[in-house]
């Protein structure tokens, strides 16, 4: 099943089941409402409201969490660029909700920032309460998976150890086009396991291209592990870190622009098309 969140017209969202090209309006006003209902793979399935068309649908960010998790240092080749060694255990940070963007939407290229740098990742979205649980237990908590740049200003990140600041700049993570239940992807038992390739793309260029069989902690492990500490709630988003080919691991370093297009695509999932645009504030 693909669900996604669009906006209407009037400026409310709606949560939506794609059927083909055609986008199944539901009867909950965003994906995250959908998730703390009981039952909601039956109901979501069972739907039958008005059809919209994809193509031409304004796709808001998937989820509206009120949790967003992030992990570094996840891929061995990201590990490896950046010259760090292997972690024993997931490196956090979390994003604020209004950091989040739609899958399409354009990007701002803020004034304050010289470093603007890509990270695609697969996002790991909660459909049922996670309360120090443990991995077994951890995967049946997951809904499904998205896709997600942890777009990231690396001046502003290296300012300090405590990096959140670069990692929070407002709606500048892209999160869609689709929530993606495990099924689909490989997945079938919800071992919370999938095997996926993750691909970022600056104007048709790929900078990064990895497999999520490179991930050290996979998706229930982490799930597993926050949730010793908090309660993950339905529609909550867990980043689950970048392979290499990032901007700031490159010599010369590289960063985006106003006018470039970067693309960010998870095999199974979806591809985020974002434009990037000058600051005008």
């Amino acid at each position: 099943m693909r669900l996604a969140t669009i906006r209407r017209p009037d400026g409310t969202t709606a949560a939506a089941r794609l059927d083909g090209d055609e986008l199944v309006l539901l009867p909950h006003p965003h994906v995250v409402a959908l998730l703390t209902e009981p039952g909601w793979r039956e109901a979501a399935a069972a739907a039958s409201g008005d059809h919209l068309a994809l193509a031409g649908a304004d796709l808001a960010p998937t989820v509206r969490p009120t949790k967003v998790f992030c992990v570094g240092w996840n891929y061995r080749s990201h590990i490896e660029e950046m010259g760090r060694p292997l972690p024993e255990y997931p490196t956090l940070f979390i994003k604020v909700p209004d950091t989040l963007t739609g899958p399409y939407d354009d990007l701002v290229v803020p004034k304050a920032s010289s470093e603007v740098d890509w990270e695609v990742e697969l996002g790991v979205v909660i459909g049922t309460p996670a309360r120090r649980v443990d991995t077994a237990a951890a995967a049946a908590c997951i809904a499904g998976y998205t896709v997600v740049n942890d777009i990231s200003m690396r001046d502003w990140q290296n300012r300090t150890p405590q990096f959140d600041q670069g990692k929070n700049f407002e709606a500048s993570t892209p999160v869609g086009p689709f929530l993606v239940t495990g099924d689909e992807l490989g997945d079938p038992k919800g071992k919370g396991t999938v095997d996926l390739e993750v691909t970022c793309r600056v104007d048709g260029e790929t900078m990064q291209n990895g497999r999520t069989c490179d991930l050290l902690f996979k998706p229930a492990d982490i799930v597993s592990y926050v949730s010793q500490f908090t309660t993950l709630q339905p529609g909550d988003l867990i980043a689950t870190g970048t392979p290499s080919g990032v901007g700031a691991g490159r010599n010369p370093k590289v960063f985006l622009a106003p006018g470039q297009v970067l693309e960010t695509a998870i095999e199974g999932i979806g591809t985020c098309r974002n434009l990037m645009v000058e600051d005008k504030e």
